[in-house]
């Protein structure tokens, strides 16, 4: 009776070692697949802003290549000028300096 009784306990040990087994194989694929899947979705939109910075980059880039950007650029940012023109400079004016009555206390 003892070795029938040992057997049912290795196979049942067997089975339940299986499927432990199974599960352990099953679970964390499954895991890594869900969080792909979640990673791909950010990525996805990420990759769109991307294309979409490119794009108005490329645009930029086209915008250069014209002699008018290129005149507007050389007049704004380095204060360039054709020969005979002149070039003036005006500064802020400075804000008034705030009246002190005449018998200042201190």
């Amino acid at each position: 009776m003892q070795p029938v009784r040992s057997r049912r306990i290795g196979w049942l040990g067997l089975l339940t070692a299986t499927v432990l087994a199974g599960l352990a194989l099953a679970v964390f694929p499954i895991q890594d697949l869900l969080a792909q899947r979640r990673d791909t979705g950010v990525l996805e939109a990420e990759l769109d802003a991307l294309r979409t910075e490119n794009d108005e980059l490329a645009g930029r880039v086209a915008a250069l290549q014209t002699d008018v950007e290129i005149e507007r650029l050389a007049r704004e940012e380095y204060n360039l000028v054709y020969p005979g023109e002149e070039s003036y400079a005006i500064l802020p004016v400075e804000p008034e300096a705030s009246p002190v009555p005449a018998p200042w206390p201190f």
